[in-house]
């Protein structure tokens, strides 16, 4: 059942991956059109909204497993696993 779970939870990732991905070409679209720029900015708003979001559910899933389970194992996993936690986060609020 676990296994149907993750496919099931991967085919959501995939899929808000394919709509950002839309939201990058419908970008491509605006500006081969001549689109006001204002307008082009607007959608660029948008796609990097969706963007951060994504990582978000990303760093949020990312601690609430590979973290959690090394925090609970100890020693040099748990350092390992939360400086890459401390850097993701990191690079994320510079974005």
């Amino acid at each position: 059942m676990a296994g149907q779970n993750q496919k099931t939870h991967k085919d959501e990732v995939m899929m808000r991956l394919r709509r950002i991905e839309g939201q990058v070409r419908g970008l491509q679209r605006l500006v081969e059109t001549d689109t006001y720029c204002i307008d082009i900015l607007t959608q660029v708003s948008a796609t990097t909204r969706a963007l951060q979001s994504f990582a978000l559910q990303m760093l949020d899933e990312h601690m609430a497993t590979c973290v959690s389970s090394a925090v609970a194992e100890g020693g040099e996993e748990r350092d390992k696993k939360l400086k890459e936690a401390s850097d993701a986060i990191a690079r994320l609020v510079r974005s």
